[in-house]
């Protein structure tokens, strides 16, 4: 077994005996289900208000009870959610050797740095990939039990690519969150950037200036603005590359050179 091997199958095996694979699981699906929820208010309003599922006041924005407007609204909730979900895994992942002060017994080890760094990302890659295949196929299972209108294969391929394309986009832009994670030595600082980064995007949409900002796009290509080809460009998606691969280039060079002595 090769120190990429060794360091995979360790961080795979921190992550399956913990719960955090289970209550992410849990908390990702709620978008899903929450969408189903609104499914069956939008179908027929005045029987929700006679369940009690809204009040007489109450009003959805969210569409019609139809396959498009649940897709959309499960692909703005991967991009939007999966930001916040998504690094918390991260977090999760680079930031329990710090506040665990297991940091300088797992670099005393065998095992390059490179290879620790890289089997952590294989590990954040898979868990939240799974996530976004996950809630899609919980999207069409309770999409089908509540019995909505619109379904039809050119739909169910369009969705794919904006629900599953909006989750690697997010994912690709996590190794910035593991650079706050390692840097600040623990969940702090991650958490904070995350916020941080929610924000400005927010921002730059409003703005008229989500297409140039990496954090920005995931969200603008799930459709959260409207069609994604009225705000995003080719310089859009070369931007995210450059941003991720950035990302990955800052956390790697600092677990390389970094005195990891706390």
């Amino acid at each position: 077994m090769n120190a990429f091997s060794s360091a995979l199958y360790t961080e795979s095996l921190k992550a399956i005996r913990s719960k955090v694979p289970l209550l992410t699981t849990l908390g990702f699906l709620i978008v899903p289900l929450v969408g189903g929820l609104f499914m069956v208010i939008l179908k027929d309003p005045e029987a929700a208000k006679s369940m009690g599922l809204i009040s007489t006041k109450a009003q959805l924005a969210v569409g019609t009870a139809d396959w498009p407007t649940f897709f959309n609204f499960l692909a703005q909730g991967v991009a939007v959610g999966g930001a916040i979900m998504f690094a918390i895994i991260t977090t999760w992942v680079f930031g329990r050797e710090f506040s665990d002060r297991t940091i300088k017994e797992l670099l005393s080890l065998p095992t390059s740095r490179e290879a620790i760094v890289g089997a952590k990302f294989t590990v954040i890659s898979l868990w939240t990939l799974t996530l976004t295949l996950l809630s899609f196929a919980v999207c069409i299972l309770v999409g089908d039990a509540v019995v909505i209108p619109g379904w039809s294969v050119e739909l169910f391929h369009s969705a794919a690519i904006d629900i599953v394309g909006a989750g690697i986009m997010t994912i690709m832009l996590l190794p910035f969150v593991a650079f706050a994670a390692s840097i600040g030595r623990g969940f702090m600082p991650a958490f904070g950037w995350t916020i941080f980064t929610v924000f400005i995007a927010q921002i730059s949409v409003i703005m008229g200036w989500g297409g140039w900002l990496p954090w920005a796009i995931p969200a603008l290509f799930s459709g959260a603005a409207g069609p994604k080809a009225e705000f995003l460009s080719p310089a859009s998606y070369a931007i995210l590359f450059l941003a991720s691969g950035f990302g990955l280039f800052i956390t790697f060079y600092w677990w390389r050179n970094a005195d990891q002595t706390k």
